[in-house]
């Protein structure tokens, strides 16, 4: 992997729709507003977009971790900016801070992701060993 520059910054741009409302399976509909678990994945989309730029061939990075603080609503039809900047890098480890504000300039949510950074063998490898003790487990 290339150094990431401390600072650079990528971002996620979303327009909250009815489906990424609050809605539990078991609860229903629960807020008509931006789900706390609809912020995370756009935090870690974000957190995703500072690394690709800095891969090199055969490498591929993978999320290990998202925090997530939900400050305040933001309503269907509403546009949400999620920023990540990269904080650090140590070892095959990215760290990124992230924010999100609606298009009123409220702080929507803060946050940080981690990713790993590793070869694209590996990761590849790692997902067939699962798929196959997945199989394993379904058949017997």
């Amino acid at each position: 992997m290339r150094s990431i520059p401390e600072g650079y910054e990528d971002s996620v741009g979303v327009v909250v729709t009815e489906d990424m409302t609050v809605e539990f399976g078991e609860l229903g509909h629960v807020h008509p507003v931006y789900a706390t678990y609809w912020l995370a994945k756009h935090m870690e989309e974000a957190g995703r977009k500072i690394i690709l730029p800095f891969l090199e061939e055969g490498e591929e990075g993978i999320g290990s971790a998202v925090t997530v603080r939900h400050l305040a609503p933001a309503l269907v039809g509403m546009r949400v900016e999620v920023v990540s900047r990269h904080v650090r890098t140590q070892g095959p480890r990215i760290f990124a801070d992230c924010t999100a504000r609606s298009e009123l300039g409220d702080l929507i949510g803060t946050g940080s992701t981690e990713q790993y950074v590793l070869p694209a063998t590996q990761v590849e490898e790692k997902f067939r060993e699962v798929e196959s003790r997945w199989r394993g487990h379904e058949n017997a």
